[in-house]
């Protein structure tokens, strides 16, 4: 039985981790619990900790403390993961930290020399990998269905969709807005399908035209208003991405954009054999997958379908993303498999936000060694 330790009781906790912990209480124990604010991690072990579960406000004493605990989640805001998760692995744990893994490429970098010297296992919170339509896609892509892959386009749009809870948009806490909140799934989702982390080059944009200036009765925001003196991020920021080997990817990320259509955790490919189309979550036509190339000498779309079965590590469709993110996960730490989010690969999609971020501020390419 796994003894686990949670840092950060916050949503991300209680959307994802906790209710796949729960599922797979056969395999974990929670037995601490840590957030800055106390009565949170109180709750939170009252719902889902074994029962003598601990609480703590610091996860320095938790680390120190619980001696016994093999596996710490990172469930904090991006600046924090770097602090929380090189102390994890110097007290000897393994480390699933939540996405990104750090608000810049310089605590990414520290990351990821503790991890190298700490001998652990160590993952990031990329759940959109573990879909039904990504995983489908993904064989597609490396069966050579799509042939070479030479240009893609990586979408985390939405029109009205600012998060209004906790600190996204408090940029010492979060390091950036929807570039580093879900523009980041998007661009993982991409150079994954691709296989490709090798950039070359990074030209970025961002805009501040809407989140400081859009007051409440203008707002339009399904998830509530927001104050747009306390919105200290951008509203929209897009990448144009060159690789080594000569390919592209253009990155668009969104919380306040006037677009047509909302497109988020989606990828698009085009490949020498044919073309393929995630269209994530978000919108009417929502966590489709096509597949676009010319049979019998006409173009044709095809939808594929992914929802019996077809994904890796469960039969059928009764396993949702949250619960393959956990078996992976725990699998792994086993010897039982591999990592589907290797640290090396989070570490490529840190940098080009990184990068991205740094071509807007200088308004000029970002070049790579």
């Amino acid at each position: 039985m796994h003894k686990i330790g949670i840092v950060g009781c916050g949503g991300i906790a209680h959307q994802k981790h906790f209710p796949a912990l729960k599922r797979a209480s056969d395999r974990v124990e929670i037995e601490a619990f840590c957030d800055l604010k106390r009565e949170r991690a109180e709750e939170a072990a009252r719902e889902f900790g074994v029962q003598g579960a601990r609480v703590y406000e610091d996860y320095n004493e938790m680390l120190e403390k619980e001696t016994e605990i093999e596996i710490i989640y990172v469930l904090t805001p991006n600046v924090s993961h770097c602090p929380i998760s090189v102390a994890a692995f110097e007290a000897g744990k393994h480390v699933l930290c939540e996405k990104p893994m750090a608000a810049s490429v310089e605590d990414a970098e520290t990351m990821m020399a503790a991890w190298k010297k700490s001998g652990k296992m160590f993952t990031i919170g990329y759940q959109n990998r573990y879909r039904a339509d990504s995983q489908t896609m993904k064989r597609l892509c490396d069966d050579g269905e799509i042939g070479e892959i030479y240009y893609a386009q990586a979408h985390a749009l939405r029109r009205r969709g600012v998060p209004t809870w906790g600190v996204f948009t408090d940029k010492s806490q979060q390091g950036g807005g929807p570039l580093i909140d879900i523009g980041t799934h998007s661009l993982d989702l991409t150079l994954w399908l691709m296989n490709n982390y090798e950039p070359a080059s990074v030209t970025g944009v961002t805009f501040d035209k809407l989140g400081k200036t859009l007051q409440p009765k203008d707002q339009g925001n399904f998830l509530g208003t927001w104050d747009p003196k306390t919105f200290e991020v951008e509203d929209a920021a897009f990448g144009f991405i060159t690789m080594k080997d000569g390919s592209l990817i253009t990155l668009d990320a969104s919380w306040i954009l006037n677009s047509t259509e909302e497109r988020c955790a989606s990828a698009y490919l085009c490949g020498t054999k044919a073309g393929a189309e995630l269209t994530g979550v978000g919108g009417s036509d929502n966590l489709k997958l096509y597949l676009n190339k010319v049979m019998g000498g006409k173009q044709v779309k095809i939808d594929v379908d992914t929802s019996a079965g077809g994904v890796d590590f469960f039969d059928g469709d009764s396993s949702n993303p949250e619960d393959m993110e956990c078996k992976v996960w725990l699998d792994a730490i086993e010897g039982k498999g591999e990592l589907t989010v290797k640290p090396e690969q989070a570490f490529v999609v840190t940098r080009i936000l990184d990068a991205i971020y740094r071509s807007a501020r200088e308004g000029k390419p970002v070049v790579f060694d």
